[in-house]
């Protein structure tokens, strides 16, 4: 039997095309996540925060803060406070399936989880980091 030139190009990018789409739950949530160098972490937190820091210093470290305030001695007190929710969903059909037989059967997953971290940090009367603190989940 003779297949022509295009008919087996035609054949390998429909199969191309109909299996390119089967990825597990976790390559999409892993192409999907973002793990860039900007992202405020614990890590980060206690990485490159110091006391005696001036807040020019934490600013350009973590950025601006979410809630700015000051205590009873007029200090300021920064609080940085971040939700951050990763959902992902997966789903794979037989796709070959529908195309020859006109069913398929599909299945699927997904998962939803929630992170935050809250720092405070506290600086004294000249603008230098005195204390800080932080907390975070995972659910």
């Amino acid at each position: 039997m003779f297949i022509s030139s295009r008919t087996y190009v035609f054949i390998t990018c429909l199969l191309v095309l109909l299996f390119s789409g089967c990825q597990s739950a976790g390559t999409h949530r892993a192409a999907a996540t973002d793990n860039s160098s900007d992202r405020m972490t614990v890590g980060k937190v206690q990485r490159e925060i110091r006391v005696g820091m001036s807040n020019a210093e934490v600013a350009q470290v973590l950025g601006s803060p979410n809630i700015v305030s000051t205590d009873e001695e007029r200090r300021e007190v920064w609080i940085y406070d971040k939700i951050a929710t990763d959902y992902a969903q997966s789903s794979s059909s037989g796709g070959v399936n529908i195309l020859i037989l006109g069913v398929g059967a599909s299945a699927g997953a997904s998962s939803t989880s929630q992170r935050t971290l809250t720092v405070i940090i506290k600086f004294d009367n000249v603008g230098k980091v005195r204390d800080f603190a932080y907390h975070t989940t995972r659910f």
